[in-house]
């Protein structure tokens, strides 16, 4: 890579990092305003944006970030990430089905892992974690980070957090929450007893490991912003908007740092010297094989589930419909790459 174009990649890297927070932060600045001007955003609204996020803004990354993972990788290597994946779809489908409470439990964790993991990703490449020193320091990241996603909504949006859990698992039993409804008086103040003192850790201690180079004072400054974003925003526009603003960007700017490795498999669009006509086709071809992959999961899982619709509402029956969905296929992108690829983790995209 040459002087100049480390130079520009730095540039634009920072310029979209500014960006990811320049979303959230003008979110949180609209929300307060609402809030103090007592307009209520319905939840419909909500849903619609929040399908407007994480269905036309979000999905897209996520097949690029597959195709970045595995576009140079040796076939052995793609055959068995592509097994590992629908292994672990299904077996999630299956927990779903069998026992949706679990289920659900384990989506808001594949939430919690996928975004806290991935930050951690993004600040080892750009703004460093030079203060995170070790293994528990790091997991306290990812749960700082990644719990702000779950834990703050839980205490600062309780009743719609209910709601859309009840129609989560009421996809597969009408009836499914209510053996556990009962103890969310006791374990909303226990998770946002719990979750506080998991950001006063992660904070102190990499206060106290701090070098000086700027690393802690990035950290700490976008940790405060999630925490703010998710108790300020309603979580249904939260959640829709935070992976398009917030994940995905922040993974282009950890492509753009990141030096491309030669993982030792032939490049599916043909490698440098390809035409550029043979590269657009392949691409295209990826492209829709990614996309009817993608649908046949989903058609599987519509299939499969009892209601896929929850509930007398369109709007709020594809929100869950969707936030069940997309924790099955994230749930391997988060597992298969860290077991494949302990070196650099799915999150890496060359």
């Amino acid at each position: 890579m040459s002087v100049t174009h480390l130079r520009e990649s730095v540039g634009v890297e920072s310029t979209v990092l500014t960006a990811s927070r320049a979303a959230l932060a003008g979110l949180v600045v609209l929300f307060a305003g609402l809030h103090l001007a007592a307009v209520e955003v319905p939840l419909t609204a909500q849903a619609a944006v929040y399908l407007l996020g994480m269905v036309a803004l979000n999905l897209p990354h996520g097949g690029y970030e597959h195709f970045a993972n595995l576009r140079r990788r040796a076939t052995t290597f793609r055959g068995t990430y592509v097994a590992g994946y629908l292994l672990l779809a299904g077996a999630f489908v299956g927990l779903f089905l069998l026992a949706p409470v679990a289920g659900l439990a384990l989506a808001i964790g594949v939430a919690v892992l996928k975004g806290g993991g991935g930050d951690l990703h993004v600040l080892r490449a750009t703004t460093g974690t030079s203060h995170l020193r070790s293994r528990p320091q790091r997991l306290l990241a990812v749960a700082a980070r990644g719990g702000a996603v779950m834990a703050v909504p839980i205490v600062a949006f309780p009743n719609t957090f209910h709601t859309f859990s009840a129609l989560m698992v009421s996809m597969v039993d009408p009836a499914g929450l209510g053996g556990v409804s009962s103890y969310f008086s006791v374990t909303r103040p226990l998770v946002a007893v719990g979750y506080a003192a998991v950001v006063l850790a992660h904070l102190g201690w990499g206060f106290r490991n701090r070098t000086g180079d700027g690393a802690w004072g990035a950290d700490a400054a976008e940790t405060t912003l999630l925490v703010t974003y998710f108790a300020v925003v309603p979580v249904v526009v939260a959640v829709g908007l935070y992976f398009p603003l917030w994940y995905s960007l922040r993974q282009v700017s950890r492509e753009l740092a990141v030096e491309e490795p030669d993982l030792g498999g032939a490049d599916l669009l043909g490698g440098p010297d390809a035409d550029a006509g043979g590269v657009a086709l392949r691409a295209w071809g990826v492209l829709v094989a990614g996309a009817m992959a993608t649908a046949a999961v989903a058609v599987a899982f519509w299939t499969l589930v009892p209601s896929p619709i929850p509930g007398p509402n369109l709007r709020l029956g594809l929100v869950a419909f969707w936030s069940v969905f997309i924790s099955v296929v994230a749930l391997p992108h988060v597992v298969v790459g860290s077991v494949l690829d302990r070196g650099r983790g799915i999150w890496h995209v060359p």
